[in-house]
């Protein structure tokens, strides 16, 4: 299978030297404009590729029709992806419109192969939770996860000049996830799904209504092949001028052993989202205030207290923070105790004691036997390790009520 989408990891060459990195040598591989050449020829293949791909459709392909543009420089054609499964392709993902506002407009149109064998269409509440969360990742704002107020309506959308019947579900937020008020927080969003000779045809919309939106069967892709690498290749400069590996950063400062509750919260806040997606047999999709930097920097301060409090190298901290975080965590995912009772506060609290300062808590034998299933004990194994552990916080638990 081959997917590919607009704005993915980068990992940018020609970042500006900064702290720990010494500027490259001018005639080192040809310095800048070598690098720079590189891009280019490294563009223009993955382009080829992706005209390949596109010719090789054999249904029709759909965009929006200058969905309320501007004409400036954040309105442009894009390729957003596509998929290939079992050597064919299964659906092309078009977008126009502005991409630097929450407000929009913006309308994203994904056009699906005719297979009824073939895999099922997305639900629409997942297309709406795919373009919050590129708003996210382009705009770094958080409208909040989950649905908001929801509705299902029936609309009509204009393709090719004729009006068409669409299935549409709506989501709006009445405030930003931080109190914002409404436009801080984005304008509504909603996804649509319709028939169009014979094709399903999904759109996913922003500040515009359906009535706002006009499909076109597309006849020259270029636009969208070459608007893919431009924003690609700004997406990766943005992102570059701000990147500075976490260990080099200045943290807000933390005070005795706030830290090192803070990165257990967000790892079991982390594990448990993760777990309740799979459950629900959809795709994984982690909450947003749980990604990008801020667990990272959670860890990175956590590692700091722990260098600080027990007097340890950076690897032996990274290694006894690494401990504490996965014993609570698969303590949450083993039991139904440790999250939201006095109990578990209290398994939290010994857990960081004994990390921090060694304390012989009243825990102390879990502890131990979670040193010996985390220095090689196999869950669920032959050696029992797992067992072991898991009875030592039962009888934790036992002493603890008398």
């Amino acid at each position: 299978m081959t997917r590919r989408h607009v704005g993915g990891p980068q990992d940018p060459e020609d970042a500006p030297a900064g702290p720990g990195r010494a500027p490259e040598h001018p005639g080192r591989h040809g310095g800048r404009a070598h690098r720079e050449d590189l891009q280019r020829r490294e563009d223009l293949e993955h382009e080829e590729h992706d005209r390949q791909v596109l010719a090789g459709a054999d249904f029709p392909l759909y965009a929006a029709v200058e969905p309320g543009g501007t004409g400036g420089p954040a309105d442009r054609d894009c390729l957003a992806g596509y998929e290939v499964l079992d050597g064919r392709l299964r659906w092309v993902e078009l977008r126009r419109g502005d991409w630097t506002r929450p407000q929009g407009p913006y309308v994203s149109v994904r056009t699906h192969a005719a297979d009824p064998a073939g895999p099922p269409l997305p639900e629409l509440e997942d297309l709406v939770e795919d373009e919050r969360d590129r708003v996210y990742d382009q705009l770094d704002i958080d409208e909040g996860d989950g649905p908001g107020r929801t509705r299902a309506l029936r609309g009509w959308i204009s393709v090719d000049g004729e009006p068409l019947p669409v299935e549409i579900h709506e989501d709006s937020r009445p405030v930003g996830p931080d109190g914002a008020d409404p436009v801080a927080g984005g304008s509504p969003v909603w996804a649509g799904r319709l028939q169009v000779d014979g094709v399903a045809v999904t759109v996913t919309v922003r500040g515009l209504p359906p009535g706002g939106v006009e499909l076109r069967r597309v006849v020259d892709t270029e636009p969208f092949v070459r608007g893919r690498t431009a924003l690609t290749r700004e997406l990766s400069e943005r992102r570059s001028g701000r990147t500075v590996p976490v260990e080099e950063r200045e943290l807000p400062p933390v005070t005795g052993l706030e830290a090192h509750r803070a990165v257990i919260e967000h790892s079991i806040q982390e594990a448990i989202a993760m777990e309740a997606q799979l459950c629900s047999r959809r795709s994984g999709r982690m909450p947003r205030r749980l990604r990008g930097e801020a667990g990272a920097e959670r860890w990175e301060a956590a590692v700091r207290q722990q260098m600080r409090l027990a007097s340890e190298s950076r690897p032996e901290a990274v290694e006894a923070v690494s401990a504490m975080v996965n014993q609570l965590t698969r303590l949450a995912q083993r039991t139904d105790w440790l999250v939201g009772t006095a109990e578990g506060e209290a398994a939290v609290a010994e857990s960081v004691r004994y990390t921090a300062f060694a304390s012989e808590v009243p825990s102390l034998s879990a502890q131990l036997a979670w040193a010996r299933l985390w220095a090689g004990g196999e869950p669920g194994g032959a050696d029992g390790a797992e067992a072991l552990w898991l009875e030592s916080w039962e009888d934790w638990r036992l002493l603890r009520r008398g």
